[in-house]
C-alpha cells in the first residue's frame, strides 16, 4: 500500500527552498511512500529526486496558463508557462502524462474557475480535491462533488513549500504499475489531510524574493 502525498514542490520552484534530500528525509520520517513532485515550470528537480529517492517519484509540473493552473503528472518533458490551455493539456497527453486539475476552488479561484468548463475538465485525468495550502473549508466539498459528476478519480496533496508542511494531505491507495494503473488504483485511495496554517504562504513569498535567482 501507498501512502502517497501528490504535490509537492522543491527548491527548483521559484516560491520554495527545500532541498531534494529534506524533502525524502522527513517523508522517510512520515512513512510517505509515493510523491508528486510538481515544480512551478520545471521537471528538473522531480528528475533528480528520482535518482536519490528510496520510495516511487512522480515527474509532475504546476503550469501556468492564462485560465490558472494545470498539473501534468509522469511527464518526460517541461511543458513551457503561458500556453492556452489547449495546447497545455496537449502537450501534456502528448508524452503520455496525465491532467489534473490542482486546487480547483483555491488558491486562484476567479482564474482556476474558469478551467472548470466542460469543453476542459472533459479531457482532464483526475482532479485534486484536497489542498492542505487551501484555507476554504467548502473547498474539499466542491471538488468531491466536481469529480464525481465528471466521474474523474480524486487526488490529494500537501502542495508543501517547507517541510513541516509535506505529509498534511496524503492518499492511501494501492502499488500501481503504470499510468492507466496508478488512476485505477487512486480510485481506490483513501484521502486524508489537514489544512495548513495560512502563515506558509509567506515562507513562499520569501523564497520568492531571496531563492528566485539562485540554483539548488
Amino acid at each position: 500500500m501507498l501512502k502517497a502525498d501528490l504535490h509537492i514542490h522543491t527548491c527548483y520552484s521559484v516560491d520554495c527552498g527545500m532541498p531534494l534530500e529534506r524533502i525524502v528525509a522527513r517523508c522517510l520520517q512520515l512513512g510517505i511512500n509515493c510523491v508528486a513532485i510538481a515544480d512551478h515550470h520545471s521537471i528538473a528537480g522531480a528528475l533528480k529526486m528520482q535518482e536519490i529517492a528510496p520510495f516511487r517519484v512522480i515527474v509532475g509540473e504546476e503550469i501556468r496558463t492564462p485560465f490558472g493552473d494545470i498539473m501534468g503528472l509522469f511527464l518526460t518533458e517541461e511543458v513551457p508557462r503561458g500556453l492556452s490551455v489547449q495546447e497545455t493539456i496537449s502537450r501534456i497527453k502528448s508524452q503520455g502524462g496525465l491532467v489534473n486539475i490542482p486546487h480547483p476552488f483555491g488558491h486562484l479561484p476567479l482564474g482556476n474557475k474558469k478551467l472548470l468548463t466542460e469543453e476542459i475538465l472533459s479531457q482532464a485525468d483526475l482532479i485534486e480535491v484536497f489542498n492542505s495550502r487551501v484555507p476554504f473549508r467548502n473547498s474539499t466539498t466542491k471538488a468531491r462533488e466536481l469529480a464525481s459528476k465528471y466521474r474523474l478519480p480524486a487526488s490529494a496533496g500537501s502542495d508543501a513549500h517547507t517541510v513541516p508542511e509535506i505529509g498534511r494531505a496524503y492518499v492511501e491507495m494501492p502499488e500501481f504499475k503504470g499510468v492507466e494503473d496508478f488512476l485505477h488504483c487512486l480510485n481506490q485511495g483513501k484521502i486524508s489531510g489537514r489544512r495548513s496554517s495560512p502563515l506558509v504562504h509567506f515562507a513562499s513569498m520569501r523564497w520568492r524574493t531571496k531563492k528566485s535567482w539562485l540554483p539548488c
